[in-house]
């Protein structure tokens, strides 16, 4: 963790300094997943505190994305896995060259398929689309939030812990920061009926992970 911590200070301070030079400037933010992100008629998604939580905050951002609803704009795709996300950035981010993108994604698989190297590459694939359009971007990979709807998401462990490694070990890392959203996240209280999908308490908490390191930006 100290080590990720060092990295987005030593990076972040160079990026959040030169926007904060001007007063007119605004860090961009694009939110990049499934339905999880995207939001639903029926449960709850992070964004729908974030940007109120940034805003309280008085600190600079606007959220930008191909789609939009009451809460701002997104990239969140119902129902689709990562690979589909690695098959749609280069457009989507050619459009929404945001100076931060929020990817939370490792659902829509079954581990009977045993998907997380799958899932893993497709992550780099992202990661790595972004940084050739924008060698200055910041990615916050969030380790996903746990799933009771098994054994459909059994390898949810597995892949968060591919994750933090993956973060940990990419050539990319000096642009790549975790957020655990796993932490904290329990299924039993903090999901809908379906044990996937946040319900408005697992949003807040959601929304108070990626919060929590826009404050360590912000105190750079």
């Amino acid at each position: 963790m100290m080590k990720y911590l060092s990295i987005i200070i030593c990076l972040m301070s160079g990026v959040w300094g030169s926007l904060q030079a001007s007063s007119a400037a605004e860090i961009t933010v694009l939110a990049l997943g499934d339905s999880i992100t995207e939001g639903g008629e029926h449960f709850v998604c992070y964004r729908k505190f974030l940007p109120e939580m940034l805003k309280a905050k008085g600190m600079p951002y606007t959220f930008i994305g191909p789609k939009k609803d009451s809460d701002s704009a997104h990239a969140g795709y119902s129902g689709k896995n990562t690979a589909y996300l690695a098959s749609i950035i280069g457009d989507v981010y050619m459009q929404y060259p945001a100076d931060i993108v929020l990817l939370h994604s490792g659902h829509n698989s079954f581990s009977k398929d045993r998907p997380v190297a799958g899932i893993l590459r497709s992550t780099d694939s992202i990661v790595r689309t972004i940084l050739q359009i924008n060698p200055d971007a910041i990615i916050l990979i969030a380790q996903v939030i746990t799933a009771g709807k098994l054994p459909k998401y059994d390898y949810i462990p597995e892949l968060n812990a591919s994750i933090a490694d993956y973060v940990e070990n990419s050539k990319y890392a000096d642009h790549l920061v975790l957020v655990d959203q796993a932490e904290g996240f329990d299924w039993h209280t903090d999901t809908i009926y379906d044990k996937v999908h946040p319900n408005a308490i697992g949003a807040r908490k959601m929304a108070a992970r990626w919060l929590a390191m826009f404050r360590v930006m912000e105190h750079l």
